[in-house]
């Protein structure tokens, strides 16, 4: 018997909707959903063990996301033709989720959850990832699993100032916006996306456009659990808690805290101070009160430590380091600072620093994007590295983390629209983050900019970026520019925005808490356009324009087009003619065939191999013309002739005829000319009779008077017949 289908639809408004619907498929997890649109297909699991692990005081959440080969019917590659590790795009995909999803579960809610979302089949025309968090949340609704609030997510587009939900990849190729928002009926959760350069108000009203289709995605599955038949939440575990403990901790700690908070320190001073009063607090216990209840010492110690620092800057509107809520570190910087790259930057601001360097190569080093959802490549990319001792800390290296790639792509998005379209490198972007206290992200893109500028790439305009913060008690709020670790740690809110003096180029906001006002929103968006442009006039106080050329050690890239005919010609067999010219000028050749012409690609640092390379192409694409003079070189001496070389274009030889010498006639070559000798002659075209091309000196000599006293043998040849004297008399 075939299970009954529970399904609920959602329209887009504009002829498409999504179904949702549950009851067939996956039904011994806790909760599974497939979403549908078009023909794309996504399977939504999520399990929860029923209890926490010993000693677990975290919720030990995995967001998942795989795009399977087979739903566009394809093969992986590689040798096991299998899906292996995921792609960074499927890691972007689980953060955005994973970052909506994971503050809306009971905060002792600890036993283990993993939201599973498989693209099962899909289509070109939709994103597969705006439909990532419709699934996990539809899961979600239907399981038993404790769960504060239903959302969902929404990608939107803009096109001629219009606004698109879901925009296909082919509509945002026309779009000035790429958003994902993340929201729950009542407020928004999260927001991450780039922009061409728009302005705070259009970006709220982006953000406000997809809070509306997001709430009713939330009804759709609300209804859908109603139908299905809603699980009564299942119970577990609660925490311990032990009122007096706390109340003992609070009461030592509480002042002492504050006053350290108060007074403004730099980072290793105030944790030496802070763990100083822990040990205070601990002191205050026997042994066996701290073997028994140590967790719950710390865990009222940490509450109060939050409590003391959120309120200094709500009492005060000072912060840990000293600050005012508005102000921005200390910055320095400095370019080229590594002397054997294309282009470097340092960037410091406060207790954060950034290395960026800028590579600069063909398209042969673009970066290759193969995924069942997308295939093509980048010739701008950024990585981004966060080793431990940036935070003073020994840990494992275990390759690069989801929160690696995710602060790269937000950097590389930052930047990526300031790079001019005719700008001819493939650019990589590596930063190294050497000292973290906030915003390793923004200091990155800083970074970048002016290694950008280092190597002479001529961006439309430099970029900066800052990391907003926010501490609110319900009643009070405060904005907080530039912030700490500890700042984005405690607080409610982390909005990354970055931009240009004309707009916003991307942003990242995550919030912690539920209801957040739009108003709290524009004013940060307010201060952190003040911040950022503060900073950008920094970095350009460092170095102001590009430099108006790569450094001298740098490659220079010339492009070349050429007729598709003549790509062979430049290959050579088997690539034999572009390899020995590529060994003897020591540049790199990459030939493109677009719209059946070759563009080719000439990356060295030897302005005269490039030169030479440049003289080989024009050599092999040379054509000459009927009845124009060239300059021509004799390079063989044969018995019938001379064999001569285009002096513009070396390597085009022709056999210039023992008959086309002189006027007179010619009983020896070397009567008239010898090896490396250099004149002019006259191309005459194909000759109708041996098919192959044909060139003259004497038809650029003077002729000869005709003396017709002279034996017969040494008058002046009489003029040849003209084919189109006997053309014309047809």
């Amino acid at each position: 018997m075939i299970p009954q289908l529970f399904v609920e639809s959602i329209d887009l408004g504009d002829g498409r909707s999504i179904t949702i619907e549950t009851g067939r498929l996956a039904k011994q997890a806790d909760g599974s959903v497939v979403v549908r649109i078009g023909k794309t297909v996504i399977l939504g699991t999520v399990v929860s063990a029923r209890k926490a692990s010993p000693g677990i005081d975290f919720l030990p959440l995995t967001v998942d996301y795989r795009e399977k080969f087979a739903a566009a019917g394809r093969f992986p590659g590689g040798f096991f033709k299998r899906e292996a590790r995921p792609s960074d795009s499927e890691v972007l995909t689980m953060r955005l989720v994973d970052r909506v999803l994971r503050p809306l579960f009971p905060s002792d809610y600890h036993a283990e959850v993993q939201v599973m979302i498989q693209l099962m089949s899909h289509d070109e025309d939709i994103m597969p990832d705006a439909l990532a968090g419709l699934a996990a949340s539809a899961a979600l609704a239907l399981s038993d699993i404790p769960f504060e609030t239903l959302i969902s997510e929404a990608r939107v587009g803009r096109i001629d100032g219009k606004f698109i939900i879901n925009p296909s990849r082919a509509q945002l190729e026309l779009s000035d916006i790429d958003m994902m928002i993340g929201a729950s009926t009542d407020s928004i959760a999260m927001v991450e996306g780039e922009m061409k350069e728009i302005s705070e108000a259009e970006m709220l009203e982006a953000i406000k456009f997809a809070h509306e289709h997001i709430k009713v995605q939330i009804a759709a599955q609300e209804r859908l659990a109603a139908a299905f038949g809603k699980k009564e939440v299942r119970t577990y575990e609660k925490e311990r808690s032990d009122e007096a403990i706390y109340a003992k901790v609070k009461e030592a700690a509480y002042d002492k805290i504050y006053a350290i908070a108060s007074k403004g320190s730099a980072k290793h001073e105030r944790s030496a101070a802070f763990d100083a009063v822990k040990e205070e607090v601990k002191a205050l216990f026997t042994d066996e009160e701290l073997l028994e209840n140590g967790d719950l010492i710390s865990k009222y110690f940490y509450k109060t430590n939050k409590e003391a620092v959120r309120n200094v800057t709500l009492d005060l509107g000072t912060r840990l380091d000293g600050r005012k809520t508005t102000e921005i570190r200390p910055i320095w910087c400095e370019v080229d600072y590594l002397p054997s790259v294309h282009g470097s930057a340092l960037f410091t601001r406060g207790e954060t620093q950034a290395l960026a360097t800028a590579t600069l190569g063909t398209s042969r080093e673009a970066n290759q994007i193969d995924s069942p959802s997308e295939q093509g490549e980048e010739k701008f990319y950024l990585h981004y590295n966060f080793p431990p001792f940036s935070t003073g800390e020994a840990r494992p290296l275990r390759g690069t983390s989801r929160r690696e790639v995710g602060h790269g792509n937000l950097a590389q998005r930052a930047l990526k629209n300031m790079i001019p379209a005719e700008n001819p490198y493939t650019i990589r972007i590596v930063s190294e983050v050497l000292e973290s206290n906030g915003s390793s992200s923004m200091a990155t893109v800083c970074a970048g900019t002016l290694a950008l500028m280092d190597a002479g790439v001529q961006m439309i305009r430099p970029v900066s970026g800052i990391a907003m913060g926010l501490i609110t008690d319900g009643e009070r709020f405060a904005v907080l520019s530039d912030i700490l670790g500890d700042e984005d740690h405690l607080g409610d809110m982390d909005f990354k925005v970055t931009g240009t003096s004309e707009g916003i180029t991307a942003c990242q906001m995550d919030i912690k808490i539920d209801g957040l006002k739009y108003e709290i929103m524009e004013q940060a968006l307010a201060q952190a356009r003040d911040g950022r442009l503060h900073i950008l006039g920094k970095l350009t106080e460092t170095l102001a324009q590009p430099r108006t050329d790569v450094k001298v050690h740098a490659p220079k890239i010339i492009m070349r087009t050429i007729p598709g005919a003549f790509i062979g010609a430049l290959i050579g067999p088997g690539g034999k003619v572009i390899q020995e010219l590529q060994k003897a000028t020591g540049t790199t050749i990459v030939i493109n065939e677009v719209d059946e012409q070759g563009v080719v690609e000439i990356l060295g640092t030897d302005p005269d191999g490039i030169a030479a390379v440049l003289a080989k192409i024009d050599s092999i694409i040379f054509k000459p013309q009927v009845g124009e003079a060239y300059e021509v070189k004799v390079i063989k001496m044969l018995d019938f002739g001379a064999v001569v070389e285009y002096t513009e274009a070396p390597g085009n030889e022709v056999l210039l005829h023992v008959s086309e010498l002189a006027w007179e006639r010619t009983e020896n070559v070397t009567d008239v000319v010898n090896m490396g000798d250099v004149f002019q002659v006259k191309y005459l075209g194909l000759d109708p009779k041996t098919r192959k091309e044909k060139v003259s000196r004497k038809a650029l000599l003077p002729r000869p008077p005709r003396d017709e006293n002279a034996p017969r043998e040494e008058r002046a040849p009489r003029p040849e017949r003209r084919d189109d004297r006997r053309d014309d008399r047809r």
